[in-house]
């Protein structure tokens, strides 16, 4: 785990595999904001393959949450295509012969902690980055 994600007390995680409804196996909740990396697992090993995130901080330091959170952002949000990550994960997880996602999402912005969920998403970009000299295949471009 990344040392920036430590401190979100509200996280949690799920399996996803080609045979899996997307909609279904999701546990993140809606109307929150937060940060959410996905590792492609293969047996013990797992390899983190993309971060995203949703939510975005007014200048008077409320949040402006999208209706259905991280939620809607994993299950709709777009890659790949014009479409869906419901409809787009399992499709390229065959094209990459993927055997499972490892979706694990932190709320980075509650009554205690307040981070700008991009800024998170932006620093474990940058360590991955520093660390790999790329970023997570999954990740087009940040």
């Amino acid at each position: 785990m990344y040392k920036e994600l430590e401190k979100f007390k509200v996280s949690s995680s799920f399996t996803f595999t080609v045979e899996d409804s997307l909609e279904e196996v999701c546990n993140a909740p809606e109307g929150s904001a937060g940060v959410f990396v996905v590792y492609a697992v293969e047996g013990a090993e797992k390899e983190l393959i993309m971060v995203g995130s949703t939510g975005t901080v007014q200048n008077d330091g409320t949040l402006k949450s999208k209706n259905g959170g991280l939620y809607d952002k994993i299950v709709n949000g777009h890659q790949f295509a014009k479409t869906g990550r419901k409809y787009s994960w399992p499709a390229q997880m065959k094209l990459e012969n993927i055997v499972a996602l490892e979706v694990v999402w932190y709320e980075t912005f509650t009554g205690d902690v307040k981070a700008i969920p991009t800024a998170v998403e932006g620093q474990v970009l940058q360590n991955f980055l520093d660390e790999n000299a790329k970023l997570p295949s999954w990740n087009v471009a940040f």
